[in-house]
């Protein structure tokens, strides 16, 4: 940087600093978006102050997810979108916990989060403090493990179908009809590579390459 040049600071870097300043945490701006790591204790009152401070003003909760990491020891990295109407900023809020590490609910701050949380509570198993009714919201009451789990096998546990005799459905344990499967991936199309169809006699024939060896 040159002698005596002025350093711009954009109005989404003001926020990150203001926020840190006051909360805490550790923030990062990329591809124009804000980012904000905090603790995992500190999460709940951290959101309520971007929901209550003007200066920030996050009054709409956009998303709730989680992404999960199975080698970190804290495999969990829970994250939050919120969008400001009065500033037109959005914020993305993160924390780690791990298997047995419950979260705070957020769902006293915005009452939207409820079937977020129970989304990701069905889909990663991660519990949340306080929440008025966790309970799966996508599988089934019976459903054995989290499927967005990466140790989740693909096939799942346990496989649904329609007993005649009982005249129910039924829950049994998957059984494969075949231990190993080999896939070509090809098309009926792409299979039929030794037979000439209509039309193949106007392709035209590659022409000769000299550097080509014989």
């Amino acid at each position: 940087m040159t002698e005596g040049a002025v350093v711009t600071v954009t109005p989404l870097q003001k926020l990150a600093d203001y926020i840190v300043s006051r909360k805490g945490g550790e923030a990062g701006i990329a591809r124009g978006e804000l980012s904000v790591t905090v603790a995992r204790e500190a999460l709940h009152d951290f959101i309520a102050f971007l929901r209550d401070d003007p200066a920030c003003a996050f009054q709409e909760m956009m998303d709730v997810t989680a992404v999960d990491y199975p080698v970190r020891p804290e495999r969990f990295e829970m994250v939050y979108h919120f969008l400001s109407l009065t500033h037109n900023h959005r914020i993305r809020v993160k924390t780690m916990t791990d298997e047995e590490t419950p979260i705070d609910s957020i769902t006293d701050l915005y009452p939207a989060a409820n079937w977020f949380e129970r989304e990701v509570f069905d889909m990663y198993g991660i519990a949340f403090v306080n929440h008025p009714d966790l309970r799966r919201i996508l599988t089934d009451y019976g459903f054995d493990g989290h499927p967005l789990r990466k140790d989740f096998p693909l096939t799942g546990f346990v496989e649904l179908r329609y007993d005649e005799t009982q005249k129910r459905c039924v829950y049994e344990p998957v059984t494969l009809a075949q231990d190993f499967r080999a896939f070509d991936f090809l098309s009926p199309w792409e299979g039929m590579t030794g037979m000439m169809l209509p039309g193949d006699e106007k392709a035209v024939k590659p022409k000769f390459n000299p550097l080509d060896k014989k």
